[in-house]
């Protein structure tokens, strides 16, 4: 199935952007484009002839591919890309990075083994500098992915796909690109703002032996504020004021490093962040809601599962992620809730400087709980201790090890991510086990951020968000315990099948209520905010998460059809619906 893109993507080189917009530097070159291929029911056992190619970076099975195969459990995915390095990397150290390969890898250049990987989101480099010859190189990549016959992390990928289990994303997804960096580096910076004290701390990790120092300068647009000789772990402050980021003015600060050595610079990085805060508070009137830059915030959010008909977990381009954003803002909306994926760094990107809040779950894990666990528990509010790892198949210590290195990794790569509000380390019981320690990890890792520990049914009364997922029934006002703020993290789900537009004629979720056209979808969706959700906000309501932006293969229940051509719900509805969900102050 085509989106409203697929025509217009150069599949010579798709996803030509600069990859990584918060860590930049300009001596780069992309890979993307056409790789060869082979599938091999062999092992890991060397091949050279590759008889196949594929579009990377995406996936075998989808259709940008050009390949649209399935990926057995035995299989072996192959790669190959042959290339020369430019000559402005020349004479430099080459890193060479994959945004994101599924599941685990082995990567050799000119057949010497570089090094592997595993995990299927986030990215990974390798410096390969000592593998390279002069002329023309090879890069070959071996992947090995089960899908939901191994105990990894995979979110909803399916090999036979239904319901609410989508299309495996087997391999590569993610852009391929060199980077070239001089012996003497910076390898990473952490940024923490802080607007109670007019100061953001700025931490640096470098590759270098022995320099002269490193010197920051910060930019207000064209205009340069600060210009400082800093340590690797400095407190910078704002003499003459500055500007808070949030939905409504996403101001953001452009960064720019220098590391000095014999007098020279050594390496120049460019980045960017935004003075603002997030947490829960108390109200006026007492009531614990979600806070931004010291004020109650309240949060209208949508379920985004970053899904494409055309390229499964890869976003077509560029545009395609900007559409998503700028539309769900235009409609009113102020965040969206990354479920189950990590998208493109261009994608946090885009949400930091057009003003989008993120909710960022974690992968979920583990075989499916089963219907009395996902279905009949919750919906008779019968709560499960999450310390009995069979019950939500998280059996194998291996697989919740490798869940919370992934889930350290993830939070790693997005620590700087300005847009970033929350982290949701489980959702729906779904491979969950004990989440509230899993709740300390993640603040340990990272105490900016607000946590909603377990999403839906399964609450342990940790983190810092009461959550409820309700659909179809009534949605009724808990007992607010006063130590959390209440949002409810996933409801709706109304059902249309916009024909000619669907992923199949004759399927479709059935959990969901399911109208007839875009009227009576309409007229539900208005009354169910103003019956069930606007009268709840004085009552201690602090933010929504309707489910969802667009529809995904099988599931119908998105405001956008799954090619993005079509919206499905009366757009003056939801901008008048969105401009009811606030607080009176």
């Amino acid at each position: 199935m085509k989106s409203i893109w697929t025509d217009k993507v150069d599949l010579k080189n798709p996803l030509p952007e600069y990859p990584r917009p918060q860590f930049k530097r300009d001596c780069w070159q992309c890979l993307n484009g056409e790789w060869e291929y082979q599938i091999t029911t062999r092992g890991e056992k060397w091949i050279s002839d590759f008889s196949g190619k594929i579009t990377v970076p995406f996936a075998i099975e989808s259709l940008l591919s050009g390949v649209e195969k399935a990926l057995k459990p035995t299989d072996r995915l192959w790669y190959r890309k042959k290339f020369t390095v430019n000559p402005e990397l020349k004479d430099k150290r080459i890193l060479l990075h994959f945004d994101a390969v599924d599941w685990q890898c082995k990567v050799y250049v000119n057949k010497e083994f570089v090094g592997n990987h595993t995990g299927g989101y986030c990215a990974f480099s390798f410096d390969i500098t000592d593998f390279l010859k002069d002329g023309e190189n090879a890069v070959t990549v071996c992947v090995y992915d089960p899908t939901e016959t191994g105990w990894q992390n995979r979110g909803k990928q399916d090999s036979h796909p239904h319901g609410f289990w989508y299309t495996p994303t087997s391999g590569i997804w993610q852009t391929v690109w060199l980077e070239g960096v001089n012996a003497d580096y910076i390898a990473s910076i952490r940024i923490l703002p802080d607007i109670d004290k007019g100061q953001f701390n700025i931490k640096t990790e470098l590759c270098a032996k022995e320099y002269d120092g490193i010197v920051l300068y910060v930019y207000d647009g064209d205009d340069e504020i600060i210009s400082k000789e800093i340590s690797v772990d400095e407190n910078v402050a704002f003499d003459n004021g500055f500007k808070l980021w949030s939905p409504e003015e996403p101001n953001l600060y452009d960064i720019e490093l220098n590391l000095i050595k014999n007098g020279k610079i050594a390496d120049t990085v460019k980045s960017y962040f935004g003075m603002r805060k997030f947490g829960i508070d108390k109200d006026k009137f007492g009531v614990t809601r979600l806070f931004l830059n010291n004020e109650p915030y309240f949060q209208r959010g949508l379920l985004d599962q970053g899904y494409w008909p055309d390229g499964g977990l890869t976003p077509p381009s560029d545009e395609a992620m900007i559409f998503d954003i700028k539309e769900m803002k235009r409609l009113g909306f102020n965040m969206l809730r990354k479920h189950i994926k990590v998208e493109p760094m261009r994608w946090y990107y885009h949400c930091d400087r057009l003003g989008m809040i993120v909710w960022q779950d974690m992968i979920s894990g583990g075989a499916y709980i089963g219907d009395l666990y996902a279905g009949v528990f919750p919906n008779l509010n019968i709560k499960v201790k999450d310390n009995r790892y069979e019950r939500f198949s998280r059996g194998k210590k291996e697989a919740r090890d490798d869940y919370k290195r992934e889930l350290g990794e993830m939070i790693s790569q997005l620590y700087n991510v300005v847009s970033i509000y929350c982290w949701v380390p489980f959702n729906e019981g779904w491979g969950q086990f004990d989440a509230v320690q899993i709740a300390n990890y993640v603040r340990n890792l990272d105490s900016s951020r607000v946590i909603d520990h377990a999403s839906g049914w399964y609450d342990q009364g940790g983190g810092d968000i009461q959550s409820m997922h309700k659909y179809v029934f009534p949605i009724k006002m808990p007992k607010l315990d006063g130590k959390r703020a209440f949002v409810i993290t996933e409801f709706g789900g109304y059902q249309n099948r916009f024909h000619g537009h669907s992923w199949t004629d004759n399927k479709s979720f059935g959990m969901y209520l399911k109208f007839k056209n875009m009227e009576t979808l309409t007229a539900a969706y208005k009354k169910l905010y103003y019956k069930q959700i606007i009268p709840l906000i004085d009552k201690g309501l602090c933010g929504t998460i309707y489910t969802q932006l667009s529809d995904v293969e099988n599931e119908l229940n998105g405001i956008y059809t799954y090619d993005r051509e079509h919206i499905k719900i009366h757009e003056d509805t939801i901008i008048e619906i969105n401009s009811k969900l606030r607080y009176e102050v």
